[in-house]
């Protein structure tokens, strides 16, 4: 039976680190920790000494993920990972990603306090490039880092992704920061999946629904997958505003609010069977160096992007969202094209894991609650690896991907404890 009296010096341990991180990697007033930029390597260098302080066993994998490692009894035995990534979104907060890697540190150091060598290897793992969607331009997927490690990375996707920050691909900025994307390119995975029992992360919850509920904690039941048009185009005539009666306009803009208009009505009709999506609207705006008060617009452009955890919803939406445009455009006399429609599938969690970890916090009497991540994380990348994976959700304030993110340690603590719980009751596998 673990000893949970010293479990709050690891707490303090952990706002210690995760203090230490906000101040070395504050510029401006701002986090600044961008994907494979000078922000991120200074919270891996953190990092590492951290570990080194706590005696795990460091590594750093060809594409520059950290892997901080307390080895177990049978070093030959399947091992638990978690963790999380390290870089952060422009003018982001302090605690989406890195709270997962402050998570397993913070295990590993109650761990270390009270002597217990565990059966397995459990392993830390702190992932470069989580946020690449945020830092790169261009045709590519985000989990950069945690893909690559499973061998998801080619050698074409990196050098599609170019950053807003310097203008190189992803494949340089690799090979400049020291490692080596050559290894990455043939596709091959730098993780033996078959040594692994399995991948749990902890990460701060990013919309407001623990916050709502009155709940620290959130088991999360999968990642919603996504449909994204990220290039639509609605193009009509432009026209004098005050001369051309209705009957004559191609008006861009009141075609693209009518798409919104019906889409939104169709997420309510979702919403009421009981489905699981959330639809967005981005992006929408009209030429700035051709609109005018005294124009009918002739081109607008938007974006789409719809998460659901059912595969069927999204091409469910795929089809509704291509006839209604065509019928628009037919009714309105305008061209609304929505580009490429790219799908992402659901990634949905280990249910086995899903009732571990919750049956961890009954027994703890911490909170929890079902909850589906609207975002994506770098479990998804060992999902689709075929290793089971489960999330824990801790509540946060104001949202993510900004800087007024706010979790309290007493939830960090509780998702941490839920997770210490989980690993000191893994078996020899």
């Amino acid at each position: 039976m673990f000893d949970w009296s010293g479990w709050e010096e690891s707490v303090s341990f952990a706002a210690s680190l995760m203090e230490e991180l906000r101040v070395a990697t504050t510029i401006d007033s701002r986090i600044c920790r961008p994907s494979y930029g000078e922000g991120e390597q200074t919270a891996h260098d953190l990092f590492v000494r951290y570990g080194k302080a706590l005696g795990l066993e460091t590594r750093v994998d060809p594409v520059g993920n950290l892997h901080l490692t307390l080895a177990g009894a049978d070093r030959k035995a399947r091992r638990w990972l978690t963790g999380s990534h390290l870089d952060a979104v422009p003018d982001g907060g302090n605690f989406d990603g890195a709270v997962g890697v402050v998570a397993g540190m913070t295990v590993a150091h109650a761990l270390r306090q009270a002597n217990i060598m565990l059966p397995a290897d459990f392993t830390v793992i702190a992932f470069r490039a989580e946020e690449g969607s945020s830092w790169f331009r261009g045709e590519h997927k985000s989990h950069f880092g945690s893909r690559a490690l499973l061998g998801q990375l080619s050698r074409k996707e990196m050098n599609d992704a170019v950053s807003i920050v310097n203008g190189k691909t992803l494949w340089q900025l690799i090979r400049d920061a020291g490692f080596n994307p050559d290894v990455i390119d043939a596709g091959r995975s730098c993780l033996d999946a078959k040594s692994v029992q399995g991948f749990l992360e902890v990460h701060i919850e990013q919309g407001p629904i623990l916050v709502y509920r009155g709940a620290p904690i959130g088991i999360v039941s999968g990642i919603r997958g996504t449909l994204r048009a990220r290039d639509c185009r609605s193009t009509g005539a432009y026209a004098h505003s005050g001369a051309v009666p209705c009957e004559y306009r191609r008006d861009a803009l009141f075609a693209a609010v009518e798409l919104a208009g019906r889409l939104e009505s169709k997420w309510h009709k979702w919403l009421e069977e009981g489905r699981d999506v959330v639809c967005t609207m981005g992006r929408f705006f009209t030429d700035p160096s051709r609109h005018s008060l005294t124009k009918v617009p002739g081109e607008v452009q938007f974006t789409i992007d719809i998460r659901s955890q059912e595969e069927s919803l999204l091409r469910e939406a795929r089809d509704y969202l291509l006839e209604t445009a065509s019928v628009i455009s037919g009714e309105r006399g305008v061209d609304l094209d929505l580009g490429s429609l790219d799908m992402v599938a659901p990634s949905l969690m280990s249910r086995e894991l899903q009732e571990k970890l919750a049956a961890h916090a009954d027994a703890l009497g911490i909170p929890a609650v079902p909850i589906a991540s609207g975002a994506g994380h770098d479990t998804s990348s060992f999902i689709a690896a075929g290793i089971p994976s489960a999330m824990i959700f801790v509540r946060n304030e104001h949202g993510s991907h900004n800087p007024d993110e706010h979790m309290e340690m007493k939830d960090f603590s509780q998702a941490a404890r839920i997770l210490a719980g989980f690993i000191l009751d893994q078996k020899p596998d």
